[in-house]
């Protein structure tokens, strides 16, 4: 299969590419991403052959499945990854916590954050690539707090890799900020910066856009490359886990084979959801897919109105932080697929040059058609937190927004399966103030509270993190990154 690029083709670029090749520089022509030429359909009888098959047969025959220009065994050795998941057998489960309501667990990876389930295979194929190639790559990142600690920790020490991450400082986590800070492999380099997460993907789409910054990587023999979600070596292994979900819902006798379900997901830069969207394109049955936002409710603006409107608004820190994101850089795949390159070059220049755009009412239509959405504040999400804890449920602050979006969108008499995607490790202090009302506590006291009222055990990994020393103390402006980074190479 080849890949051809959202906004069109600026005659710079070659008009269609293979998998490797979109992975290996993904952005294309006028500032846009990759995205497969055309979306491959399952046949009639993949979902029940799979019913007696395992996640990683799954995953390869999905990757069959787009033709992917892969060696056998990288893909082999990028699919063995998940047997470092606490169960290899399974490595996404999915529990009922309702009548008809189910969580896919995404978090059962080494960094606790459901972004492992891509990064973890993602940095083998790359990685594999570079060395086939005899390439060097510098692999930029930003994050809000989960893809960071994830790409660290897949391309960590991987030959021909050099890794540069951006994150916001006082933007995630102290968990998530100390998975990233304490890391000391000698190719990977973080660097918190004075803004917020939408300044750090910003400045990662620059510094991947800029013909200067890659012509001085190139002099040093380094190639660049990204590990955020506009890679869609990213969005190809985060549609898996929505197939097996559903045969998930088959084998545990929720539902039969064929009969419609809604996806709840938890969004910020619409990664998440486009793979299910994707999923849904392939055949999996899906009713609808619903997006659930924080206070930073522009997807269900979008959703809601037609009109992607950032004129007026500052992003808010919240109490789920990895979805505190205003510019989703995954709906231009979708405005793509809906609306063709000509109409989504034109939208995403009206959002880069006017700070807004609007649907027509047929777009709008479109839209709807598959997508619903919602969003929740803080303190609804603290309630619902604590409402599925006394049902005898733990879940962080970001699956939280999903159960009032499910509520308000799935008006449907069907199961539906909401994306947990991340451990209550991740986001503790906000947990321990739903359960118990106790603010400002320490990630390592809240922790504590939590495990003692879970009666459950913290996670080595994350209890080791308050003793590791801090490795990594770059702090710099945006308009330093550059400069930060190529000093790092």
């Amino acid at each position: 299969m080849k890949f051809i690029e959202t906004r069109g083709n600026d005659g710079s670029k070659p008009v269609a590419v293979s998998f490797s090749q979109a992975i290996l520089s993904p952005l294309s022509s006028f500032g846009g991403i990759y995205a497969p030429e055309h979306i491959p359909q399952l046949a009639p009888d993949f979902l029940a052959n799979h019913l007696d098959k395992d996640y990683k047969t799954l995953a390869r025959d999905i990757l069959l499945a787009f033709g992917v220009d892969l060696e056998d065994g990288l893909v082999e050795a990028a699919l063995s990854t998940y047997d470092g998941f606490d169960d290899p057998e399974n490595p996404v489960p999915v529990v009922q916590i309702g009548e008809r309501l189910h969580v896919s667990e995404l978090y059962h990876g080494p960094t606790r954050a459901f972004k492992d389930m891509a990064l973890q295979p993602f940095g083998v194929v790359l990685s594999g690539l570079a060395q086939a190639r005899d390439e060097h790559y510098l692999i930029m990142a930003a994050t809000s707090g989960d893809t960071g600690p994830a790409a660290l920790d897949t391309f960590r020490n991987k030959p021909n890799i050099k890794v540069a991450c951006l994150y916001p400082d006082g933007g995630t986590s102290d968990v998530q900020r100390l998975q990233m800070v304490t890391e000391d492999a000698a190719n990977l380099k973080v660097i918190g910066i004075h803004g917020n997460f939408d300044d750090a993907q910003a400045a990662l789409k620059g510094l991947l856009g800029s013909e200067r910054f890659c012509t001085t990587l190139v002099e040093k023999h380094t190639q660049l490359s990204a590990a955020n979600s506009v890679n869609f070596g990213r969005i190809i292994f985060q549609l898996i886990y929505h197939l097996h979900s559903y045969l998930e819902l088959v084998r545990q006798g929720h539902i039969e084979l064929g009969e419609k379900v809604y996806l709840v997901v938890p969004s910020g830069n619409f990664g998440n959801a486009l793979g299910g969207y994707y999923a849904w394109r392939m055949g999996l049955p899906v009713e609808k897919i619903v997006i659930a936002s924080n206070a930073n409710n522009v997807l269900t603006d979008l959703i809601h109105t037609g009109v992607y409107d950032l004129r007026q608004r500052k992003l808010i820190g919240t109490s789920s932080p990895a979805m505190d994101i205003l510019k989703s850089s995954n709906v231009e795949r979708v405005l793509f697929h809906l609306f063709g390159a000509e109409r989504t070059r034109e939208l995403m220049r009206e959002l880069d040059e006017e700070q807004h755009y609007q649907l027509s009412g047929d777009e709008l239509q479109a839209m709807q058609s598959l997508f619903c959405a919602d969003f929740c504040s803080d303190d609804e999400g603290k309630a619902y937190i604590k409402e599925y804890f006394e049902q005898g449920y733990l879940m962080d602050p970001h699956t939280a927004t999903c159960m009032k979006a499910h509520a308000s969108c799935c008006d449907q008499p069907l199961h539906a399966i909401v994306y947990s995607t991340a451990e209550w490790t991740k986001f503790s202090p906000t947990i321990a103030n739903a359960l118990t009302g106790e603010r400002d506590a320490h990630d390592i006291d809240a922790l504590k509270t939590i495990a003692r009222l879970a009666n459950t055990e913290i996670p080595a990994r994350i209890g080791e993190l308050f003793s590791k020393p801090i490795t990594q103390t770059t702090l710099v402006d945006k308009e330093d990154i550059e400069k930060e980074v190529l000093a790092f190479i």
